[in-house]
């Protein structure tokens, strides 16, 4: 079952909260500090502080200073760190998008999720970069699935390995799976 939004909010009362688990949960390696979250998340920064705080106090979050801005960082030693990344990725739809296309596609190499999740910002569409042997045809016929079950669109980008590293260069992105 898909973890939906009202799921979500029902347990997660603030959407300062949700955007936060996203910039920090889906993607442990995003790291950002106050006033570029403000921004991000067209919030005011009072409400953004004191959820950082919590998450912080917590032990959720690590703090660092770079001058004057106070960095933070997922906590990924602290035991809840893979419930709630499991939790992101069933909210976002990824677990979905696994068992769904992925798994049913046979040959991909890698698949990275790339776009503003990949940045840790909510989005109403998921962005993926894939490698490998894939059947396109069989590809959007899952795709237009997935896209109902999530209720997100899908916008897939297939490429040789070596195009795409020169994408991910450019840009956030996140392993999501990997060809045993």
């Amino acid at each position: 079952m898909l973890l939906s939004f009202e799921m979500l909010d029902t347990i997660v009362s603030s959407k300062t909260k949700i955007n936060l688990l996203i910039k920090f949960f889906l993607n442990s390696s995003n790291t950002s500090y106050l006033r570029n979250l403000e921004s991000e998340f067209s919030e005011s920064t009072n409400a953004i502080r004191i959820e950082l705080n919590k998450f912080e106090n917590a032990g959720l979050l690590q703090s660092h200073q770079e001058s004057n801005k106070k960095i933070f960082k997922a906590n990924t030693s602290h035991p809840l760190f893979p419930e709630l990344n499991s939790l992101v990725r069933k909210y976002v739809g990824i677990d979905k998008i696994i068992d769904s296309i992925i798994s049913k596609l046979g040959m991909p190499e890698k698949v990275w999720l790339t776009g503003k999740f990949a940045q840790g910002l909510n989005s109403d569409t998921i962005e993926l970069l894939m490698t490998g042997d894939v059947d396109h045809k069989y590809l959007d016929e899952l795709v237009v699935k997935v896209e109902k079950k999530i209720n997100k669109k899908l916008k897939i980008n297939h490429l040789l390995e070596k195009e795409a590293q020169s994408v991910l260069d450019n840009e956030s992105y996140l392993l999501i799976w990997s060809r045993p």
